[in-house]
C-alpha cells in the first residue's frame, strides 16, 4: 500500500487494516509524518521527528497517529496556545485527554496552529501566522481550531483534537468540509488544556467522518479527579450504524436558521436540502423556538472575556513563558504582557476586566449569566418536544483572509449559530452537507446533555444520505 493510499484511509479503516496485518502502525505514522512535515497550510507548529514507541498489543486505536491543538499541554513538546507569551514553552506534564488517547494507541503526530488562546473564528489571530483553507488557500479555515481542521481536511492527519468554547471545533469543521463534535461539558477532562473560558472550554474530535468521531470520542470521555468540572460519561460511546431517522423529531429554530439573521442564501439552500433528506429517512421536521438564542452572542462575549481576563492573569513573566525585563516589577509585568499578547487577546482581557469591575459586574456579567440560564432553559423546553435541534453550523462559507480582521463584530458573528449550544453545555456536531460556490457548508445537530450516542447515530444516517465525499470529488474533478 503506497503512502498516498495509506493517508486516504479513514482512521477506523486504518485501525482495521493494522489489525488485519495489511498495514503496520510504523508505516502509517511515517506516511503521516511526511505529509505533516510537507504541510503548506501552516496547519502545524511542531511535527514529531522520531517514531513513537511501539503501541501495546491490543491497543484499540492500533497506532493511528493524532494531531493535537497547540492548546493542550504535551510533556517536553512546545505547547504555546498560539501565543508569543508562551513561545517555546515545554510543559512538564501532558493533558489528561492526550495521555488517555496515547494509552489507547494514538501517538502524537504534531501540534496544530490555532487562534491565540483559542480567541478567534478564522485562525488569523495566531502569533505564528494564519492557517490556510485546503479548499482555497486565499480563505480562512475557521477557528480557533483551524490548524486541526485544515490538517484533517488536507490529509496530513487522520484525525485531530480541537477545543470548542463558542464553536471552535464546529465552525472550522464546517468551513473545511469535515466532522467536528463538541461533547457535553464535563465529559472530557480539561486538565492540561490551557484555559480560555473555564466554564465553556471543551475538547472534542475533528475527523473525516462520523464513525471516526465516535471512535476517538470513545477514548476521550472519562472522569478525572484532577479536573473539578469533570463528570465523565454514563456508559460507552458506541460506533453508529443506523441509516434511518424513522421516528426522529427534528426542531428547526427560526432564530438560528433564517436569512434575516445573516445566514447566506447558499448555506440555507444546503440546509434545506439536508432537511428534505432527513424527511426521506423518516424524520419529522417542525419549527421550534429558542427565544433567547438571539442574545447568546452578546452574553458569550461578556462571559468568555470575563473568564479569560481571570485565567490569563497568570501570564505575568514570573513563573513561565515570556519575560521582558524592564528594571522593575511593574515594568516587567507591563512589557511582558504588552509584547506577549496579541491584539485580540488584549481586547478580550480589557472587555472581561471591565465587565467584572466594581459597579459593572451586575449590569454585565450578572445579566449575561442570567441570559445563559434562559438559553439552557430554552433548549430543555425544546427537547421535551424534539429529539434534536438542527441549524446551519456557520452563517457563511470560508471567507477570504483579511476580510474581517478590521471588524471584530463581523468576526464574532461567525459564531452566531454555535454559541447557544456552548452556553447550554450540550453536545453538538457539525457534518459537511453540501457546497456553496464550491466551498463546504455545515449542518449542525444538537441534543440534550449526554445524548452523544443518539447525536452520532443521527449524524451518521444523514452523512450516508448526503454522500459529501462524492460531492467533494466532483467539485475537485
Amino acid at each position: 500500500m503506497s503512502a498516498t493510499d495509506v493517508t486516504l484511509l479513514t482512521a477506523a479503516a486504518a485501525v482495521d487494516a493494522i489489525e488485519r496485518g495489511e498495514l503496520s502502525a510504523g508505516e502509517l505514522f511515517e506516511a503521516y509524518r511526511a505529509a505533516a512535515a510537507g504541510d503548506e497550510l501552516n496547519a502545524y507548529l511542531w511535527v514529531a521527528q522520531d517514531a513513537p514507541a511501539p503501541v501495546r498489543e491490543g491497543a484499540p486505536l492500533a497506532g493511528v497517529p493524532l494531531a493535537v491543538k497547540d492548546l493542550f499541554c504535551t510533556q517536553g513538546v512546545p505547547s504555546q496556545a498560539g501565543s508569543r507569551i508562551l513561545e517555546g514553552y515545554r510543559p512538564p506534564y501532558t493533558a489528561s485527554v492526550v495521555a488517555e488517547l496515547a494509552a489507547a494507541g494514538a501517538p502524537l503526530l504534531g501540534k496544530t496552529n490555532q487562534d491565540e488562546f483559542a480567541m478567534g473564528s478564522s485562525n488569523e489571530n495566531s502569533a505564528f501566522g494564519p492557517v490556510l483553507n485546503p479548499w482555497d488557500r486565499t480563505r480562512v479555515p475557521g477557528g480557533s481550531s483551524g490548524g486541526s481542521a485544515a490538517a484533517v481536511a488536507a490529509g496530513s492527519a487522520p484525525w485531530a483534537l480541537g477545543t470548542d468554547t463558542g464553536g471552535s471545533i464546529r465552525q472550522p469543521a464546517a468551513l473545511c468540509g469535515i466532522v467536528g463534535l463538541k461533547p457535553t461539558y464535563g465529559t472530557v477532562s480539561r486538565y492540561g488544556m490551557i484555559a480560555f473560558a473555564s466554564s465553556l472550554d471543551q475538547a472534542g474530535p475533528l475527523t473525516r467522518d462520523v464513525t471516526d468521531a465516535a471512535l476517538l470520542l470513545r477514548h476521550m470521555v472519562a472522569r478525572d479527579e484532577r479536573d473539578s468540572t469533570s463528570i465523565g460519561f454514563p456508559g460507552e460511546i458506541a460506533l453508529p450504524a443506523s441509516e434511518s431517522l424513522e421516528g426522529i423529531r427534528l426542531g428547526v429554530p427560526e432564530e438560528l436558521s433564517d436569512e434575516g439573521v445573516g445566514i447566506e442564501r447558499g448555506i440555507l439552500d444546503a440546509f434545506n436540502a439536508t432537511l428534505r433528506l432527513a424527511e426521506q429517512l423518516g424524520a419529522t421536521i417542525e419549527t421550534c423556538h429558542l427565544p433567547h438564542a438571539p442574545h447568546a452572542l452578546s452574553a458569550y462575549y461578556v462571559l468568555a472575556p470575563a473568564e479569560a481576563s481571570s485565567n490569563l492573569a497568570r501570564y505575568d513573566g514570573v513563573r513561565y513563558g515570556a519575560r521582558v525585563e524592564d528594571g522593575g516589577l511593574v515594568g516587567m509585568y507591563t512589557r511582558t504582557r504588552s509584547e506577549g499578547f496579541g491584539r485580540e487577546v488584549k481586547r478580550r482581557i480589557m472587555l472581561g476586566t471591565y465587565s467584572l469591575s466594581s459597579g459593572y459586574y451586575d449590569a454585565y456579567y450578572g445579566r449575561a449569566q442570567r441570559v445563559r440560564t434562559k438559553i439552557a432553559d430554552d433548549f430543555r423546553a425544546a427537547f421535551e418536544s424534539f429529539d434534536f435541534v438542527v441549524t446551519p453550523t456557520s452563517p457563511s462559507v470560508a471567507f477570504e483572509l483579511g476580510a474581517k480582521t478590521s471588524d471584530p463584530l463581523a468576526m464574532y458573528l461567525n459564531d452566531y449559530c454555535t454559541v447557544p449550544m456552548s452556553l447550554a453545555g450540550i453536545p453538538a456536531i457539525s457534518i459537511p452537507n453540501g457546497l456553496s460556490d464550491g466551498l463546504p457548508t455545515g449542518f449542525q445537530l444538537c441534543g440534550p446533555a449526554f445524548s452523544e450516542n443518539r447525536v452520532l447515530e443521527a449524524a451518521y444516517a444523514l452523512e450516508q444520505a448526503i454522500g459529501f465525499d462524492e460531492l467533494a470529488r466532483r467539485a475537485r474533478a
